[in-house]
């Protein structure tokens, strides 16, 4: 379910960025459509991110792999790890 989530926001954002690029082609710079799809987007963006961080630390999803310097996730974590 939450990669379903994941793959949603990521095809609203990339047609959020399709639109704004389509929109500053037509009207050739004028109106405030471009703007408007580049605001959502970043929206979109920033709410991904909150919903994966507060997944993550609800323990909804889990990393795959350690990371690329070795992290435990924090339920494998110890107290004298540092």
């Amino acid at each position: 379910m939450s990669k379903l989530i994941i793959i949603a926001f990521l095809i609203a954002i990339i047609w959020c960025l399709a639109s704004s690029f389509w929109f500053l082609i037509r009207d050739k710079g004028e109106g405030d459509r471009v703007v408007w799809r580049l605001t959502w987007r970043i929206g979109l963006s920033m709410l991904l991110f909150v919903l994966l961080w507060v997944a993550y630390q609800a323990g909804w999803v889990k990393p795959s792999t350690p990371g690329p310097i070795g992290l435990k996730p924090p339920a494998e974590a110890t107290p004298g790890d540092g």
